[in-house]
């Protein structure tokens, strides 16, 4: 047995069939008809006695697409805060499917957006918000919802539109010491709409007129300000900053900071005169020595004292002259006394001595010196 199925729009009077061959299957798909219409279908079955009676649907079929959940495609930079300046223009484009094509519709913090502010353009494929130039009150959360039949899909967008902060509210001179002041000020009352980054402190000496940078992207309220010219008065201003840059106004100290000369009474102590006198010390002393016939000898040592000593040599108890024997040649420089005992003999040997004397007394230092021969 077979079949063969045919089919008949919703008022119309003739059956038309959908197979042109005979189907020994039970299922059957009719393709390729117009969307929205309403078909009412019957099938008969067909053998070699012929034809049975047909067996209709008792109600129309509705021919409609075949249906996808909608989805909002977000691109992955717009599921952050999304930060324009005023004045700049917004173009987004959000990607979406679904069948049949969902319907569109956008949100602003929960109402419906202005059209004098916000155009939207929505293709088959994505919806367009575009505003021309932005301000401040497009500020918000924007959210796209597609909807096909009784499925949605939504999508949230924050954006947020800033521009220059206000200059800081107040700003006072607190303090004036040394060559320092203290200054202390107030955040603006208008941030621009996002978070102030920082300030810009300016001085200026009055005898100039001319502002210099001495602080920038500075996060506190207050400052110290140091290293000041002494004598000079000064006025200082700041200005806000947030990622847009500086404020175009700025906050300005009423009160000038003058540096005050000091004037110091000096008091010089009075002097006192040290005594820097000393009796003569021996800080070397002679050493015993040996030396050979024939080779010359120096006896060393050091002294000290104020006055400068006298320096006198002395041989067994004798005094030595360098005028009496140029044998002997005695040095005395910065403290040092040297005997020099050129080539001598074995009679040369014996003890020698030295003695230093000046006011506060005298002092010797003494030594033996061995002669000895050459064989």
């Amino acid at each position: 047995m077979i079949g063969s199925p045919s089919a008949q729009l919703a008022g119309a009077e003739d059956w038309k069939a959908v197979n042109e061959d005979l189907t020994v299957s039970c299922r059957y798909a009719i393709k390729n008809q117009t969307t929205g219409d309403r078909l009412l279908v019957r099938v008969v079955a067909v053998n070699s006695g012929g034809r049975s009676p047909p067996a209709t649907i008792a109600d129309p079929i509705l021919v409609k697409e075949v249906g996808a959940r909608p989805k909002v495609r977000l691109p992955r930079f717009l599921r952050q805060r999304y930060v324009k300046k005023v004045g700049e223009k917004i173009n987004l484009v959000i990607p979406f499917s679904g069948k049949p094509k969902p319907v569109v519709t956008w949100l602003k913090d929960g109402e419906p957006l202005d059209p004098k502010r916000a155009n939207i353009r929505t293709s088959d494929t994505d919806s367009i918000l575009f505003v021309r130039q932005a301000e401040r009150v497009d500020s918000g959360s924007y959210e796209m919802c597609v909807k096909v039949e009784d499925f949605e899909d939504k999508a949230a967008i924050i954006i947020q539109i800033i521009e220059l902060p206000g200059p800081p509210a107040s700003i006072k001179v607190a303090d004036v010491w040394g060559f320092n002041v203290a200054l202390e000020w107030t955040a603006p009352k208008d941030n621009g709409n996002t978070e102030i980054t920082g300030y810009t402190v300016q001085k200026a000496d009055k005898k100039t007129g001319d502002w210099f940078n001495i602080l920038e992207h500075y996060t506190r309220l207050n400052a110290t300000i140091s290293d000041l010219i002494m004598g000079n008065t000064y006025t200082f201003r700041i200005f806000a900053e947030n990622k847009c840059g500086l404020s175009e106004e700025c906050a300005r100290t009423k009160e000038e900071a003058t540096i005050v000369k000091e004037v110091i009474d000096y008091k010089p102590t009075p002097f006192v005169e040290r005594d820097f006198t000393e009796a003569p010390k021996f800080t070397t002393v002679l050493n015993d020595r040996s030396t050979t016939v024939g080779y010359s000898t120096k006896l060393l040592c050091s002294v000290r004292g104020s006055p400068k000593p006298k320096i006198m040599w002395m041989k067994n108890k004798m005094i030595l002259n360098n005028m009496d024997n140029p044998k002997y040649r005695m040095i005395s420089t910065g403290g040092i006394c040297t005997l020099e005992i050129r080539k001598p003999g074995q009679y040369d040997g014996g003890e020698y001595v030295c003695r230093a004397e000046n006011q506060l007394g005298k002092v010797d230092t003494g030594c033996k010196l061995e002669v000895k021969s050459k064989y």
